[in-house]
This record gives structure tokens, C-alpha cells and sequence, in this order.
């Protein structure tokens, strides 16, 4: 099995960049070429016109550099990643990601001076997990301490860049930033508020995640927060591309569907169900002994259960967004319809090793 995405794979970049607009990647790619994956397709392959990654991914790359209090000459993670080629460049993990906003800034120069319209990925991961922060930031050395420091100091470096973007008249009222994020908080860290479970987890905790919409001459609302729709992040593609009038690619049915009036703040759901099958190796983690396998979202029903459908969880969100209350045995017509349709996915999907996968022990030494 290749271990990266097929470049012939539909992508939102390749589709903006045929219709005319500038495409840049900073930031993590992990979609290919990573550690001992040295023979992945570069970034550029996947309609980016330039690109800078960091360890998981194949082009030119920032690498961490990590340093702590009391430390004098810093340390390096993840240096395998000089295998994927030429083009790195080493730097303290706790400014990387002002290194893809140097990236990106000339970007968005050289479009805007050529009247040519841009689409940017910028990617940090300095709120994945371990959190580098600057040194005098250290505070107690807490997870939850570094954490939120790693988190303040990744919104201080994006300042330039929406400075850049709010400075400028023309590019104001003409651009939408969007921030989000992949998945839920691990435990110590981040927090998932009133939702069950963490990052790798099926429940809210783990699979709901914000998404914050800016652009004051786009959007409709400013400083509104939707509580209520349903917008899942494999509807960002059909999306952005009705809303900026560019043509699908052809014979692509996507997964999403276009949210338009969702994402400018007027509110709306998607139809069709959200499906979720965990990692094939997270069966038990973070102290949670087997995890429910797949689940579906459709509208104001979760449903969770194991691969076989047994061990079914059903709840209400509307009324019980903390999944706390199963009531799978109280509306049965409902629990075997979304059971079915789950069930009738995941036997769709490419087969993975989810339920045969064993962690393997842990390494120790002078074992005896």
C-alpha cells in the first residue's frame, strides 16, 4: 500500500489553481513523506504552487529545534525527517510556525501586487503534542501549562499575517481566513468543555472541534456563534468552491456538500449523515478500555457502537451534547435504522486492521 495520498486524488488546491488562483502550503502536510516515507510525491504535486512543511512532508521543510529552561544548546526531534530530502532548514519548534508566516506573507505580496487572487494553507502543529513552548514561558512545566503557552505563542506569530490582511483595504474586504482544527484535546492539555471523551475518541470530545470564519466584507454576521448547525469539515471543499464560483472537477462526487450560507453565518445543516471509524489502534487510550469502533452523526442523533453493531450507544444532542444518557433501548426504530446505515458505510470502506490490531508492549530494558 502507498503511504501517502494519491496526487490524482480531487483537491481543493488543484481545483482553485486551474481556475486561475495562486496556491501555497505552509505548514504540516502528513499526507505523505515522513520519517522512513522518503519516496512520497512532493507537495507541489497536489496543485500547490509552492510549499514549506515541516517533518511530515516531502519539499522544503522547517525541522525542531527544542529547548527548555536550564538548557543551553537546544536539542533536535524527529531528525529522520533530513532523509526526505534537500531544502530544510533547522529552527526552535516554539517559532516555526512564524517561519511559514515568513513563508506566506511574500506569497500573498507577489499575488496581490499581480492582481491574482490566492489560496493559502497554513498549518501549524504547535499544539500537537510535545509542546515546545519559549523558554520563559515554561511556567510551572505542567501539560496544561505548556499547552496554553505553546497556544499563545502560536497566536502571537499569526499576528503578522492577519495584520497583513487586515492593513490592506482591497485585501480586507476580499478574504476569508478560516481556523480550525483536526480533532478534539488530549487529556492535561486542552480541554473539550462539557464534551465526552479526547483526541482519537468517537465521542464529541473527540471528533467535534471549532471552526471560526473571518472576512468583514464576506461574512453576514460579525461576532455571531452557531451553536446549532451541522457543518463537518468534509464540506469545506464543496463549499469554498461554490463560493468562490469554481468548477467542481469532473466525475467527483464529494462526501461534503456546499454550506455556503452556513459558513457566512446565516446557519444551516448538511442532509446527509456524518460517518466516523476510529484508528485502527486506538481501541483502548487515554485510560478508556474499549472504544466504541464506528459512528454516525445525523442530525440530532449520535450513534456509536463496535463493528459488528453490538454495544450500541444512542443520544440525543439536541438535549444531551455531553452523551451521558444512552437511550438506544428507548427509541429502537431509530437505533436499528442508524445502525444499519453505519454498518452498511463502514462495509464500503477499505478494510483496515482495526480489529485484529495488538499494541505491541512496551520496550523495556534489563528485563529479565
Amino acid at each position: 500500500m502507498a503511504q501517502w495520498l494519491d496526487p490524482k486524488a480531487p483537491m481543493l488546491a488543484r481545483s482553485l489553481q486551474q481556475a486561475g488562483y495562486a496556491t501555497g502550503h505552509f505548514g504540516k502536510w502528513h499526507m505523505g513523506g515522513q520519517r522512513d516515507v522518503t519516496d512520497a510525491p512532493p507537495i507541489t504535486e497536489y496543485g500547490f504552487d509552492e510549499s514549506l512543511t515541516n517533518f511530515e512532508g516531502m519539499g522544503p521543510k522547517l525541522l525542531p529545534l527544542t529547548l527548555k529552561p536550564g538548557q543551553e544548546k537546544p536539542g533536535r526531534i524527529w531528525e529522520d525527517a533530513e532523509n526526505l530530502g534537500d531544502g530544510y532548514r533547522w529552527m526552535l519548534r516554539s517559532e516555526i510556525t512564524s517561519g511559514f508566516v515568513d513563508a506566506a506573507i511574500p506569497f500573498i505580496d507577489k499575488a496581490a501586487a499581480a492582481k491574482q487572487p490566492f489560496y493559502i494553507n497554513l498549518w501549524p502543529d504547535d499544539v500537537h503534542g510535545p509542546y515546545w513552548p519559549p523558554v520563559e514561558t515554561w511556567g510551572d512545566g505542567s501539560l496544561r501549562r505548556l499547552y496554553l503557552s505553546v497556544l499563545e505563542a502560536m497566536d502571537k506569530q499569526f499576528g503578522r499575517l492577519f495584520d497583513r490582511i487586515r492593513n490592506d483595504a482591497d485585501l480586507r474586504d476580499n478574504t476569508l481566513i478560516l481556523i480550525c482544527s483536526d480533532n478534539g484535546p488530549a487529556p492535561g492539555a486542552g480541554e473539550a468543555g462539557p464534551f465526552r471523551g479526547f483526541k482519537t475518541h468517537l465521542y464529541e470530545g473527540g471528533v467535534r472541534s471549532p471552526l471560526i470564519v473571518w472576512g468583514p466584507g464576506i461574512v453576514h454576521k460579525q461576532g455571531h456563534v452557531d451553536r446549532e448547525s451541522v457543518f463537518s469539515a468534509i464540506d469545506l471543499a464543496p463549499t469554498l468552491l461554490t463560493l468562490t464560483g469554481t468548477p467542481f472537477p469532473e466525475d467527483v462526487t464529494f462526501d461534503g456538500e456546499p454550506l455556503v450560507a452556513t459558513l457566512l453565518g446565516d446557519g444551516g445543516s448538511r442532509q446527509a449523515p456524518i460517518f466516523f471509524r476510529r484508528p485502527p489502534d486506538r481501541d483502548s487510550f487515554y485510560g478508556v478500555e474499549d472504544l466504541p469502533d464506528l459512528a454516525v452523526r445525523s442530525g440530532r442523533w449520535k450513534l456509536l457502537c463496535e463493528y459488528d453493531g453490538s454495544d450500541v450507544e444512542l443520544y440525543d444532542l439536541k438535549l444531551d451534547r455531553s452523551e451521558s444518557t444512552n437511550i438506544a433501548s428507548n427509541l429502537p426504530e431509530i437505533t436499528l435504522n442508524l445502525k444499519a446505515e453505519l454498518l452498511d458505510w463502514h462495509n464500503t470502506m477499505p478494510a483496515d486492521n482495526g480489529e485484529t490490531y495488538r499494541r505491541k508492549p512496551a520496550n523495556r530494558k534489563n528485563k529479565k
